[in-house]
């Protein structure tokens, strides 16, 4: 723990994609003995690397590699969600305080930093068969229509890529609208207080970089990933018997990929339409950590343009008090 001015047991590095997270991270871990917590929903995937970010090289300091925990423990296929992260997440952290390891939580993925920071209670919802009897046979836009309604604003677009996943979608939603709080996300109530050890006292520190900035980060890094076999990576998981509408949950990188190898886009399209998406998923990532703060989360920014040698020292100060 570092003690200061103020105590704190976990150190957070959250921000939209493309903004240096990693190796911030990484590099903090190095200075604090300390060892790295994924907090990407995505990363958890096994043979999902190029697509999702795993930059090996970023966790090499000094020669050293840092260890990173919540990344490959899934198979491409599965759909593995927060309910599980949370589990596993607590599983590291009480692996990293056995060995006096200081953890870095470190992601863009808002759900699950705020599932183990706010100690969110999870809920495994049923099936509801006669519901689902009420659903059958009905057109993935009948699906929709009917969850928009439920849920007028749609944040999460995987719940709409299949009939399958629409009907869970309207499942959760009907349970979670007569049992808990709807400002939550789905399955979630938010912990009435600290609850034992599952208690943190994190010091959240977030990348930021002006809008252009980040633009010009975010393109460049996907020609980047195209150049270096984000395609032939997609090609390989369609061999492997995913299928390819399976494949849209996985996130926009290999949503719009497959549907080039599948011949719907050609590969300007593809490139154009892809960058425009995740232009639009890094702004709903600040969204989302707008709002943490609205809800009184405080967060520390700092200027993703200075010197990696510089974050590291402001943070650390910030942690010592």
């Amino acid at each position: 723990m570092i003690h200061g001015s103020a105590a704190y047991d976990i150190l957070v590095i959250l921000g939209p994609t493309a903004t240096g997270k990693t190796v911030l991270a990484a590099h903090l871990a190095a200075s604090l003995n300390g060892e790295v917590i994924s907090a990407d929903s995505r990363q958890v995937y096994r043979g999902m690397d190029i697509g999702t970010g795993k930059d090996q090289e970023d966790y090499v300091v000094n020669g050293v590699t840092i260890p990173v925990h919540l990344t490959d423990i899934a198979d491409a296929g599965y759909q593995y969600n927060v309910y599980e992260y949370k589990r596993d997440f607590w599983e590291v952290m009480a692996a990293l305080r056995a060995r006096g390891k200081f953890p870095v939580l470190c992601g863009g993925s808002g759900l699950y930093i705020e599932a183990v920071l706010q100690d969110y209670h999870l809920i495994e919802v049923p099936l509801n068969e006669a519901l689902r009897a009420t659903l059958k046979g009905k057109s993935l836009e009948e699906l929709t229509s009917i969850l928009r309604t439920i849920k007028p604003k749609l944040h999460n677009i995987t719940d709409i890529v299949n009939e399958k996943r629409a009907i869970r979608a309207i499942e959760i939603e009907e349970y979670y609208l007569r049992q808990h709080d709807y400002s939550l996300p789905p399955a979630v109530t938010r912990s009435s207080g600290p609850s034992g050890t599952q208690s943190l006292h994190p010091m959240i520190t977030g990348i930021r970089f002006d809008v252009d900035t980040r633009r010009r980060r975010i393109t460049h890094r996907l020609h980047q990933r195209l150049n270096n076999g984000m395609i032939e990576e997609v090609d390989q998981l369609l061999r492997s018997g995913i299928a390819p509408e399976a494949l849209t949950y996985y996130g926009l990188e290999y949503k719009f990929i497959t549907l080039y190898l599948t011949g719907e886009l050609s590969l300007k399209e593809m490139t154009e339409k892809l960058n425009i998406a995740i232009h639009q998923f890094a702004k709903r990532q600040m969204t989302w950590f707008r709002k943490m703060e609205r809800q009184g989360t405080l967060i520390h920014w700092i200027d993703g343009n200075l010197p990696l040698e510089e974050k590291v020292k402001e943070v650390i100060r910030k942690l010592e008090g």
